[in-house]
């Protein structure tokens, strides 16, 4: 067999494979509700046969969004649509995640397809929030600074939605702390330039995550995994640095996170990054070996053959896929074909399986 689909158990929870649904925002929402389109978006993946699925960015709060069609979980009325999707993503054998997400000053957008344009607040926009007043570039809107208050608001934010989450039926928790939104504003030097506790140095700048990383796994249950997505480097001089993501990681482990999921850049336009095939693969790999926690490898990564040998040659422990997943739904079914291996079909589908010659 191979290792793509050899089970792997963290803390009570059994995968069976090592394909993971990637987050994936949809701009299908309202008031932060999911709906049918996310049901059956979320659901189909989980019927192809991934091990793990995880739904797209959910903000903690309205201002958290990205654009005004992000779902969320920042009040109880989220819960009871949310719980019909993780239900149908457990009946699979699936394993249901969420995202906990706050935008930070990459909020207030339309939907792509609409042009994502940043709304002002006679739009139905709002003001974006920060570390400090610095836009993301000079055609977006400035944030209002956090003040002391406006962090801890932030945080008892993300706690409370983790509890909402265990209760809508999630049992992998991942906190976003990557591509430029908020949590990773507060890690970077190219945008937080505070002087209180939560700027200047290294352990001022990790506080609020750990706080928060502190917070949800306080309040979950002992056998929920609790992931963290980074940009493993901002790809730019004087940001954060891969350097940088091996010392933090270092202490989330100690703080009970399970798996680091490792992407890479959003924190400023402009950068050059070579994308090709795997280009991030080289992150999850310096993370896992310098730490020894386990990661997720993530970014163009499109072929069985190519996550096989992701981790075959020990650079991750899962594979998290975006695009391909939007593709094809049924990936790992088809994955399973190619690697010659044995994987369960749904039986509604057996009629259609291909027969071993």
């Amino acid at each position: 067999m191979s290792t793509l689909f050899s089970t792997i158990k963290i803390r009570g929870t059994q995968l069976k494979n090592r394909l993971v649904v990637s987050p994936m925002c949809q701009y299908s929402g309202k008031d932060g509700f999911a709906n049918d389109w996310h049901l059956v978006h979320l659901g189909s993946r989980a019927v192809g046969g991934a091990a793990a699925v995880i739904s797209e960015a959910t903000a903690v709060s309205p201002e958290g969004r990205i654009s005004t069609a992000d779902i969320g979980i920042w009040k109880d009325e989220h819960i009871p649509f949310l719980k019909k999707i993780t239900s149908f993503i457990s009946e699979q054998g699936s394993v249901p995640g969420i995202q906990l997400a706050h935008a930070g000053r990459k909020a207030s957008y339309d939907a792509p397809w609409k042009g994502e344009r940043l709304l002002a607040p006679s739009e139905g926009g709002w003001e974006p929030v920060a570390p400090g007043s610095i836009p993301f570039s000079a055609d977006t809107a400035v944030p209002a600074t956090l003040s002391t208050e406006g962090i801890a608001k932030v945080r008892r934010d993300f706690i409370a939605a983790a509890k909402r989450a265990v209760e809508a039926g999630f049992r992998i928790i991942e906190i976003h702390a990557a591509h430029g939104y908020l949590l990773h504003e507060f890690l970077s030097p190219l945008c937080n330039k505070r002087n209180d506790e939560y700027g200047g140095s290294f352990e001022n700048r990790i506080r609020l995550l750990l706080e928060i990383v502190d917070g949800i796994r306080a309040e979950i249950p002992p056998e929920y995994l609790l992931f963290v997505r980074i940009s493993a480097t901002d790809w730019a001089d004087g940001g954060w640095t891969v350097a940088d993501s091996v010392a933090l990681v270092r202490i989330l482990k100690e703080a009970g996170v399970d798996l680091m999921d490792c992407s890479s850049g959003g924190i400023i336009p402009g950068v050059s990054i070579t994308i090709e095939p795997g280009y991030q693969v080289k992150l999850a790999e310096t993370v896992r070996k310098e730490t020894g926690i386990l990661t997720g490898a993530v970014g163009l990564i499109t072929t069985a053959v190519q996550a096989e040998s992701i981790l075959a040659q020990g650079q991750a422990d899962i594979i998290l896929m975006a695009r391909e997943f939007l593709r094809d739904p049924y990936f790992p079914l088809h994955a399973a074909d190619d690697l010659g291996d044995i994987t369960e079909w749904p039986k509604q589908y057996l009629r259609a399986k291909k027969k071993k010659r």
